[in-house]
């Protein structure tokens, strides 16, 4: 366990030789996760099993960053947030044991701290922490900037290595997320701002993106090209009603251009 309330699983064996790295930061795979009383053993033949299958006993996609892969040892490790029970990709990952299978496709992702930006501003709560996290590995020694991190209570905290001109910032909700008790885009907004070029990370809440896509995209003006911003999640929402949703007015962080 890296914290109360997130695990570290690293995973590899035959089936790494079809894996296809993308040398970017946020580099994020979609796992297959299938109902265990269905017997199900990776890989998944999909067309096959979509006429096997009645839709709602269909495999669930969930999307994870790799927080590192190593090629030469043929392995990649995963961060998952674990909330005792709740949800599908949590449970999983809690009761994992050594020769378990996993299926998921090869990486997609963007973003890698660019060291021709002055200084850099990463922003998220829990499910933007295994990103960020990741983004962290891949910082060089001169950068500078500041990490803000919103989770429960300190027993949330990870380790992060960060090169000595980068602050961390850990924002307590006092317990889980709701509406009322996010302080993430008060806090942003209430910090110095400097008129140096800077390069934005910042995922979580989908609410909670779109009052900072509105403060830095449109009164600090920060460039488009130099954001990274959009939702993990949506507050009240299950998964599959927030994927459905992306593309949807309600869904989109940038109102001209809908999530991918």
């Amino acid at each position: 366990m890296l914290s109360e309330h997130m695990i570290r699983l690293t995973f590899g064996g035959p089936g790494f030789e079809n894996f296809q790295d993308k040398p970017v930061s946020d580099r994020y795979v979609k796992i297959l996760f299938a109902k265990p009383e269905l017997g199900l053993i990776p890989p998944y033949d999909l067309d096959a099993l979509r006429e096997q299958l009645a839709p709602e006993d269909f495999p669930v996609r969930r999307t994870y960053t790799l927080h590192h892969v190593d090629l030469e040892a043929g392995t990649v490790q995963i961060d998952f947030v674990v909330h005792g029970d709740e949800g599908i990709a949590g449970p999983w990952a809690l009761n994992a044991k050594i020769g378990d299978q996993i299926c998921f496709n090869s990486p997609g992702g963007l973003y890698t701290p660019n060291p021709e930006f002055a200084r850099h501003l990463l922003i998220g709560d829990e499910t933007a922490l295994p990103a960020i996290s990741a983004a962290v590995l891949d910082m060089t020694p001169e950068m500078v900037g500041d990490i803000y991190l919103e989770v429960g209570g300190p027993e949330d905290h990870v380790t992060l290595d960060v090169p000595e001109g980068i602050t961390v910032h850990w924002l307590h909700r006092g317990g889980p997320f709701t509406p009322e008790n996010t302080r993430l885009e008060s806090v942003v907004r209430a910090a110095p701002w400097s008129d140096d070029s800077v390069q934005v990370f910042a995922h979580g809440e989908r609410e909670t993106m779109k009052t900072l896509r509105a403060y830095l995209h449109g009164e600090r003006k920060v460039d488009r090209k130099a954001m990274s911003l959009s939702a993990y999640w949506a507050f009240g929402r299950a998964e599959d009603e927030f994927q459905a949703e992306k593309k949807s007015p309600i869904g989109q962080i940038f109102p001209e251009v809908a999530n991918a």
